[in-house]
This record gives structure tokens, C-alpha cells and sequence, in this order.
């Protein structure tokens, strides 16, 4: 099931480029002593150096003044000034483009959006990114950067978007992440090792995925205070321990709640039939225990539910949409 932000998240982007892209262009005029597209051209034209392979040729288009018209690269009137241009976006994904970030992208100081996902960048963010004070979104996912956690995404104040999953950061995941005002956190797929932090439940979020690092110990109570934004959490093959907290139960808004292939255990919550948005549940591979609750039935708009691969044990609760797996004590709901 695609999520439903993730969709919405990339519709608006969409609509973003395309209204940018509608916009008139810059006339002679306004390119004239423009020092905004001036160091534009500047930050650009150090990147451009910082690349190494630009098989579809992308970048070729990078030279000159006329900086709006290079491709990837959005103009929009300046948000203190409509008078003039500036550089609000920058969407080079599926390019196929390897190299590094040069500190000279800080110059692009009206960047709205910095879209480079799926390409072969290398390296990590320059610490510069803290001077993109109105960056909305960010995705670098499906690269190779390498490295510790980019802090300098904590200094990014109109950050809601943030998409780092499918690269090679490593190391720990510092817990103000968690204080940030984001919309929507990806951080799967890399190789970082933490504990979720007992500030982890401040995170505003709507969709929140963890999933194939390595996580340590439970999943905090605090979650229970995100109940009033969250709708979809995936921490799929982390190495979770213990029992799921009974806060969970406050999670009215969530749709999905996968904490598959983990080392969970204990009973299930009875809090859980508080969840009554749930639509996914999954819990497969893990070693829960006990007497799945009756509860369960009562989810009005449960539709898929994987209990597979577990300890638990007695008669199944009397819900239309059980069905279970021909092992002893091991079933599957959908």
C-alpha cells in the first residue's frame, strides 16, 4: 500500500515545480544586477566542478547568465521581494548524476526545495545547508552519502520534509531529530545505530519510517503524544526489544503500524482497540505472545492484519477476516 502522504507529499512537489516553472521569466531587466541569480550562477557553476559523471547530460545546460533556464533549476519571484528572481528549487532526481555537494550550494539561500534523489552522490550535506533558513523540502534518498547523521539538518528552520533513507550514514541518530516540526521523516535504509530517545513521541510527524537500522532496546510511551498527527510508523527489521507500551493505544489516527521482523515481545496491548483508524497492522516475525484480544475485531477499518510468526497461543478471536496458517499457534489476518 503506497502511502497516502508520501503521494500527497509528492503531488504538491509536483504542483510546486510546475507552478514555478509557469511563472514568467526573468526579463532582461530583472537578470540585470540580480545578485540573488548572480550567486546562484556562482553556486551552480562550483557544483558543476564537483561532478563526475553526468551521463544524460543534465548539467551541460549550466553555463551563462540565464541560470532560470537551466535544467532542473526553478525561478520564482524572491519571497521579501516579488520584484525579483531567485533560484526557489532545485529537482534533479532519476538523473543518474554521481559527485558531491560543494559548501557553495549555501549561496542558494531562497531554496524552497532540494530534490536529488536517485543518483550516485557521494559525500555528505555541506555544513552551508544551515544558510537555506526557507528549505521546505529535502531529499537526498537513494544516493550513496556516507558519513554520521547530517546535523546540519537540525539548523534548518522551515525543514518539514526529510528524506535521507536508501544511503550509508551511520553511526547514531541525535535526538533533537525528534524535536524538529517535520511533516514526514525517512531515515531507513541506512546503517545507523541508536535508541529511540524518550523525546522520540515530541515528533509532529504524519508518516515516520525507520525501518533496516539498528535499533536498540523499546519503543518509548512518549509515542502516545503523537496522537493528534501521526498516521503511518514502519519500524520494520530494527532489533526492537520488549512489549509494545500501552500508549500505542492512543494512536486513534493511524493507519498503518508495522513493527515486523523485531525481537518484540510480551502480550498485546488491550489498549490497541483505541487504534480505530488502523487499517495495516503488522507484527509478523517477532515473539509476541498470549491471547490475541477480542478487541482486534472491533478495528473498524482493519484490513490487514500479519500476526505470523509468533508465540502466541489459544483460540483466535471470532473476527470475520481471520484465517489461520496451517502452524500451530502461528496465524495471518488480512
Amino acid at each position: 500500500m503506497a502511502s497516502y502522504l508520501v503521494l500527497i507529499t509528492q503531488f504538491v512537489s509536483t504542483v510546486i515545480i510546475v507552478l514555478i516553472s509557469l511563472k514568467l521569466k526573468p526579463t532582461e531587466s530583472q537578470k540585470l544586477n540580480n545578485p540573488r541569480l548572480v550567486k546562484a550562477q556562482a553556486a551552480l557553476e562550483a557544483w558543476t566542478h564537483s561532478i563526475t559523471s553526468d551521463p544524460n547530460k543534465i548539467t551541460s545546460t549550466w553555463s551563462g547568465p540565464n541560470v532560470c533556464n537551466y535544467t532542473g533549476i526553478y525561478c520564482a519571484p524572491a519571497p521579501d521581494d516579488s520584484t525579483v528572481f531567485t533560484v526557489a528549487g532545485i529537482d534533479l532526481k532519476d538523473a543518474n548524476i554521481a559527485g558531491s555537494l560543494p559548501e557553495d550550494l549555501g549561496l542558494l539561500t531562497d531554496l524552497d526545495f532540494f530534490h536529488i534523489n536517485s543518483n550516485r552522490f557521494t559525500g555528505s550535506l555541506p555544513n552551508s545547508f544551515n544558510k537555506l533558513s526557507l528549505l521546505y523540502e529535502l531529499d537526498i534518498s537513494f544516493n550513496q552519502f556516507s558519513g554520521p547523521f547530517p546535523q546540519v539538518v537540525l539548523a534548518i528552520p522551515s525543514l518539514r520534509y526529510l528524506d535521507i533513507r536508501f544511503n550509508n550514514f551511520a553511526g547514531d541518530i541525535p535526538s533533537r531529530l525528534f524535536d524538529l516540526k517535520l511533516d514526514a521523516l525517512f531515515i531507513n535504509n541506512n546503517r545507523f545505530q541508536f535508541t529511540l530517545p524518550q523525546n522520540f513521541g515530541n515528533s509532529p510527524v504524519s508518516v515516520m519510517v525507520l525501518s533496516n537500522n539498528d535499533i536498540k532496546g523499546r519503543i518509548p510511551s512518549s509515542v502516545g503524544k503523537m496522537k493528534d498527527t501521526l498516521n503511518e510508523i514502519i519500524i520494520s527489521n530494527t532489533g526492537l526489544t520488549g512489549p509494545l507500551p500501552q500508549e500505542i493505544g492512543y494512536l486513534e489516527k493511524v493507519t498503518v503500524f508495522d513493527v515486523s521482523f523485531n525481537r518484540l515481545e510480551g502480550e498485546l496491548p488491550g489498549s490497541m482497540q483505541g487504534m480505530k483508524s488502523l487499517e495495516q497492522l503488522n507484527l509478523k516475525d517477532n515473539n509476541f505472545s498470549g491471547v490475541v484480544p477480542s478487541s482486534i475485531c472491533t478495528l473498524p477499518k482493519l484490513e490487514h492484519f500479519d500476526g505470523s510468526d509468533n508465540d502466541f497461543h489459544g483460540p483466535l478471536p471470532k473476527c470475520p477476516f481471520i484465517q489461520p496458517n496451517h502452524n500451530r499457534g502461528k496465524f495471518m489476518i488480512f
